[in-house]
């Protein structure tokens, strides 16, 4: 549980209705099995003590008795087994029955969950009550009986679990809210429910919602086809989801087992984000009982996937629906701006690069919206001391290819002015080198913007920002910033989207070349052959690992040991270990030193769950040190 993820596993055994100790057998090696594959938690369907399909049959005492007794032999013959199991069985208590999760670990009965929805369809079990009472199931020792139940970790506080039913879940009020709110980030969820056309998808919207609207994991197990097949089949089909998204599902008729890690901590921290899951949370637990159990806290080897490029959707269809919803939000943010300075012209600095070249796209689909004329957008192509002919010629290309009005400024004359003006020796290739192109580009595109009433549109990205990779009062500044919460790995894939998508045959080639041309920001002399000689990606690191950082930081919270790690589960086939902590130390070094920049940005867009406005998105101190960081990195090599 090393990190705050846990292995957990759900398991359809081979069963026979009314069978107990085949059953229980059954229920053994599944629970074995599962924990010597290194699950913590093990969870199996529901009433497979017995057979969900018995019918009747719950009527008769001997099999109530025996089911009983095979639950107590079933603990002992599970002592040694390291995991929080959970079973379903009938349990009677009184002159009731109730459909039941039995919570076991090392040996001991934890608590008896009851199904709180049973339906009008069962005769034989009785609603399972809130309030937890004391129950003995035979061998003299009272057990936790009722709904509000909740098993605890104490070594690993997140690590919490409630008990719901797959009826449960689909009632209006489901118990796994009240679970949550009292602290649960995993609920099991079992099942006994017959396989229908359309059953597996319905199974997998209800859970996935229910996981994203409590920010919690869910591990389902559903009964398999040992049941009676009088009139009905079951099918098996157990899913692992973690906040919205399945983690691990075997398919329907499958082998039954669905195993893989949730990351318990993430849970946590998205919940201490959230101020409306915050504001409802239950602090006292006063109607829970909360039972501690423990297992070794030992480091879990991953299986889930880790998403290489988390901005970025894998599939092609959804990377299509993605580009364009992004591609609204921005424009519409830079449409809503124009419209209300009432500005009729919108300037831009373009480079050939990716930044501006997406920037652009955005303003041209803006004046779109609004039925502005493309002429009132003015591309200013600025060539410097490190243009080359390859983005120069992009840059102009594109801008015919829109429409829009296009002007050439060179800032060479100027630039080697001020280098006079200060008394900078032009051979010398350092900060104040670069920073006065990137300062004068800027003066020249708000000094036109002020001649035609029009307003700046800025360039610079997300992960641009995280890192502090832009010159302050250079392109840092601008009058609306409409990259500013898009990264560097999507915006490849705005701009490509465009390129397949526009018709254009000339328009479509310079997108190309444009996504193909390597990140620089040209401000030193470029090579003997012409080619960039400054390349971002080199001095700063690769953007997609950055990207990756960014997400993890951001997003999820985790600390540098945990971006570490997942970093290497998700990109360690293209950089080695040394390659991953030497970017990892640059970034938390620059995002720590660079927040100043981020403090004073223009407004733009928010496009993702993750931004740095300081307005709301990331509100941090611009003197903070990165000490407490960069020393975890140390300790990993």
């Amino acid at each position: 549980m090393q990190d705050g993820f846990v292995k957990v596993a759900a398991c359809t055994p081979r069963i026979r209705v009314a069978d107990v100790e085949h059953n229980a057998q059954a229920c053994a090696k599944a629970i074995v099995d599962a924990a010597h594959d290194g699950a913590k938690l093990v969870v199996l369907p529901e009433l497979c003590i017995t057979g969900s399909t018995c019918g009747d049959l719950f009527w008769q005492g001997a099999l109530i008795d025996v089911a009983r007794d095979a639950l107590l032999s079933l603990a002992d013959e599970t002592a040694d087994v390291d995991a929080l199991v959970i079973v379903g069985a009938p349990v009677r208590v009184g002159a009731k029955l109730y459909d039941c999760a039995v919570v076991l670990c090392h040996g001991a009965v934890l608590g008896v969950v009851p199904k709180a929805c049973v339906g009008g369809a069962s005769r034989h079990f009785a609603p399972g009550p809130r309030q937890v009472v004391g129950v003995d199931l035979g061998d003299g020792e009272p057990v936790p009986f009722g709904t509000s139940q909740l098993f605890l970790h104490p070594c690993v506080p997140a690590f919490a679990v409630g008990v719901e039913f797959a009826d449960d879940l689909r009632a209006p009020e489901q118990p796994s809210v009240a679970h949550a709110l009292n602290g649960a980030t995993i609920v099991a969820c079992l099942g006994a429910t017959s396989e229908q056309i359309g059953r597996a998808a319905y199974d997998r919207m209800l859970v996935t919602t229910q996981s994203a609207r409590l920010q919690c994991g869910y591990v389902c197990a559903s009964a398999g086809w040992g049941e009676s097949t009088t009139d009905f089949v079951f099918s098996g089909h157990n899913m692992v989801v973690e906040c919205g998204h399945v983690l691990a599902e075997s398919a329907p008729f499958g082998d039954g087992v669905a195993t893989s890690e949730i990351d318990v901590d993430l849970l946590d921290t998205q919940r201490q984000r959230d101020a409306l899951f915050a504001d409802k949370q239950v602090l006292g637990k006063d109607e829970y009982l909360v039972s501690e159990f423990f297992v070794e806290p030992e480091k879990t080897e991953l299986t889930r996937t880790v998403d290489p490029h988390p901005f970025v959707p894998a599939g092609e269809a959804e990377r299509a629906a993605r580009c364009e919803e992004v591609f609204a939000i921005q424009a519409h943010g830079v449409a809503r701006r124009l419209e209300h300075t009432r500005s009729k012209a919108a300037v831009i600095g373009i480079s050939g690069g990716l930044d501006s070249t997406l920037a652009l796209l955005v303003t041209v689909r803006a004046f779109d919206l609004l039925g502005l004329d493309r002429a009132g957008i003015i591309a200013v192509t600025m060539p410097g001391f490190g243009t080359t002919s390859r983005t120069k010629g992009n840059a102009t290309t594109l801008a015919d290819a829109l429409g829009v009005q296009l002007r050439e400024v060179s800032i060479a004359a100027s630039v080697r002015q001020h280098f006079a003006d200060i008394g900078h020796d032009e051979s010398v290739h350092d900060v104040t080198y670069e920073n006065a192109q990137a300062r004068e580009r800027t003066q020249i595109i708000m000094d036109i913007a002020n001649q035609e009433g029009g307003l700046v549109v800025g360039t610079g990205d997300l992960s641009e920002l995280a890192l502090g990779w832009a010159t302050y009062n250079g392109d840092h500044m601008s009058m609306y910033c409409a990259n500013g919460g898009v990264p560097k790995t999507l915006i490849r894939h705005l701009v490509g989207y465009v390129a397949d998508t526009c018709g254009n045959e000339v328009e479509a080639r310079v997108l190309r070349d444009v996504v193909d041309t390597p990140v620089s920001p040209e401000l030193l002399p470029a090579n003997e052959d012409g080619t960039i000689a400054q390349q971002t990606e080199d001095l700063v690191g690769p953007y997609e690992l950055h990207d990756f950082v960014l997400h993890q930081v951001l997003r999820n919270g985790a600390r540098p040991r945990k971006v570490y790690r997942l970093a290497r589960q998700a990109l360690g086939g293209t950089y080695d270990d040394a390659t991953i902590l030497k970017w990892l130390r640059t970034f938390y070094r620059r995002f720590f030193s660079q927040q100043f920049k981020r403090s004073c940005l223009p407004d733009g867009p928010k496009v993702g769950s993750v931004g740095v406005s300081p307005r709301g998105d990331l509100r941090m101190p611009s003197d903070a040190l990165a000490t407490l960081w960069l020393a975890e990195l140390d300790e990993l090599g």
